[in-house]
């Protein structure tokens, strides 16, 4: 069983936190996701359940067993980096073998392993090749190879898309989804990039400045953010998000009227909405602006107006036409809108 536990850790260089009182409880075979931007904590975190970073408090067990003074060798992990991490003198085949001749695997095992994985990340007709001669696709597949020709208890992946262009991207991301449903093995990793941890997650950790903002499946994380920095930090577009006030079931900013909202929260409100989730009208309605931009998406125009300091976008028909600067009204449903405090960013109630 490979349950994974973080209980209250804590990360400090001197007066710099890198994380702070991070507490979850991931389970055996799931796929987890850290999600933040640069310099959130998530890849700190990830180092210290590798063991590649000292915890400064709190413990991390992998099943029943604090590993916190365990060298990364003895933790029966097996991690996936960013820069590929590849020997460039060394063939495909030797190197997913490395790990097995660093464990002393019995000689007579490493090629069955090797060639079950080989397979599993379809490199057969590579296997003689050095890492030069491999498109960055076919290096990251290598890695990936490599990290599981052991069987390890926990996978951990820091960003390796990233160095892959958009196409590659997308192939590689099924990948590896397709991968960890037929190994069942833990699974943590690391992206700043929201469509892979949407598409990719059993759950989503938001992280910002070393905290945990939400943790959830990625439908709960998208429909119910828990604060603003989710909500601007989930979904493509971003949830729209305008300030201004409430009072009496109405919400008033700039260029801006919402009817038929809670009448029971008042005062500094930034209300959010989904693009998709309200609809261009010809008659009066909620937003009644000057075209901002107008960009076609391919299966969706999007239509976008400046209100105030906030920049509000509503997809439509991909046949929709404006021109910029003209006006276009827009109908925004008082059930799907999330109202969150001004001051603290966190959500007050959901549509």
């Amino acid at each position: 069983m490979a349950r994974l536990q973080l209980k209250n850790v804590n990360k400090r260089w001197g007066t710099f936190v890198g994380v702070e009182n991070f507490d979850l409880d991931i389970a055996d075979q799931e796929f987890l996701v850290l999600l933040g931007p640069s310099g959130c904590g998530k890849s700190t975190t990830m180092r210290m359940i590798a063991g590649l970073e000292d915890v400064t408090d709190g413990e991390i067990l992998l099943g029943d067993r604090v590993v916190n003074k365990l060298e990364p060798k003895d933790r029966d992990i097996s991690m996936v980096f960013q820069s590929y991490g590849l020997y460039p003198n060394l063939s495909v085949y030797e190197n997913i073998r490395f790990p097995l001749r660093v464990r002393k695997v019995p000689r007579e095992q490493h090629d069955d392993m090797v060639m079950r994985a080989v397979r599993m990340v379809e490199l057969e007709d590579f296997m003689h090749r050095r890492p030069a001669e491999l498109s960055g696709g076919q290096r990251q597949r290598v890695a990936l190879g490599r990290a599981i020709v052991r069987k390890p208890t926990v996978f951990l992946m820091d960003e390796p898309l990233s160095n892959l262009d958009a196409k590659l991207r997308v192939s590689t991301r099924a990948q590896i989804k397709n991968l960890q449903s037929k190994l069942k093995v833990t699974t943590v990793y690391v992206t700043h990039d929201q469509i892979e941890a949407m598409t990719l997650a059993d759950r989503v950790v938001v992280m910002n400045a070393g905290k945990i903002q939400q943790v959830g499946t990625p439908t709960e994380i998208y429909d119910n953010p828990a604060n603003t920095f989710v909500a601007s930090f989930i979904g493509s577009p971003a949830m729209n998000l305008v300030e201004g006030t409430l009072k009496d079931g109405v919400f008033q900013g700039e260029g801006i009227r919402v009817e038929g909202l809670p009448t029971d929260v008042s005062g500094n409100i930034t209300l959010g909405f989904r693009a998709e989730d309200a609809e261009i009208i010809e008659g009066p309605g909620n937003i009644s602006a000057p075209v901002y931009s107008i960009e076609l998406l391919g299966e969706a125009s999007m239509i976008t107006w400046r209100l105030g300091g906030a920049l509000v976008s509503i997809k439509t028909n991909k046949e929709y036409r404006a021109e910029i600067g003209e006006t276009v009204n827009a109908r925004i449903p008082s059930n799907i809108c999330h109202l969150f405090d001004t001051v603290s960013g966190a959500v007050v109630a959901h549509g």
